[in-house]
């Protein structure tokens, strides 16, 4: 078993969309999808090596100095497969993108730093 890091993605675009939503509905939805990620933490506890979360402001850091960025990272999640295959279907119909403003989750393996 190796472990892989998933990264919840989301767009200016996606968050727009979310915005545009009466409160009512946007209140629903927080209801809806806090349940349903729940329900896939607790089918998939067995997997989750690290819940993770939500992701605040990026800085950038590079021989240059240290800049503000954005980007479209917005939580994260360590969890435990045979396979990057078997570790991206965990995450098929997720509540971050069937339910909240997320636009997709992106699945790599974490490897082991090299010896030096």
């Amino acid at each position: 078993m190796k472990n892989y890091l998933a990264v919840f993605t989301g767009s200016p675009d996606g968050m727009a969309k979310w915005q545009a939503l009466s409160e009512a509905e946007r209140n629903e939805r927080m209801k809806k999808g806090g349940a349903a990620w729940t329900a896939w933490a607790e089918k998939n506890a067995a997997a989750i090596v690290e819940l993770g979360g939500p992701l605040s402001r990026t800085k950038r850091i590079t021989a240059s100095g240290i800049a503000d960025v954005r980007n479209h990272l917005g939580a994260f999640s360590i969890v435990r497969a045979d396979s990057q295959d078997a570790a991206a279907s965990l995450f098929l119909n997720h509540p971050h993108f069937t339910l909240f403003p997320g636009d997709g989750v992106e699945v790599m393996e974490i490897l082991p730093v090299p010896k030096m």
